[in-house]
């Protein structure tokens, strides 16, 4: 019976506690995109020689079962720095690793890549 009453004192307290943990991190994840957001859009657009040394595709699933894939390529500029830059699934599936060609990229945000 003690168990019972002491579950039900502590309810309500761990209900706004689960509530405020869901939204402290619906806030953390809206801050960081729009910040990513705004940084890219303040970044030079740039466009250098680079080659696709790897590509990924990030599957994830929904409550729905419906499933979700984001697309990355790696590509390396000629100082040797890589960069991973998200894509859509046109581009993933026309870029082939070992490409080499001159990348367009704002920031994280990738606009190109033109074979050469």
């Amino acid at each position: 019976m003690f168990f019972f009453d002491l579950l039900e004192g502590l309810f309500p307290i761990l209900f706004t506690l689960f509530f405020a943990v869901v939204i402290v991190t619906l806030g953390v994840t809206i801050v960081r995109g729009l910040r990513e957001w705004s940084d890219n859009n303040r970044s030079p657009v740039l466009e250098v020689e680079a080659g696709v040394v790897a590509k990924r595709a990030d599957v994830s699933q929904t409550m729905n079962n419906a499933g979700n894939t984001t697309y990355y390529i790696t590509f390396q500029v000629h100082s040797g720095d890589r960069m991973e830059l998200r894509v859509s699934g046109g581009d993933y599936g026309q870029i082939v690793e070992g490409d080499f060609g001159m990348l367009t990229f704002q920031g994280t945000r990738f606009l190109g890549f033109r074979r050469t």
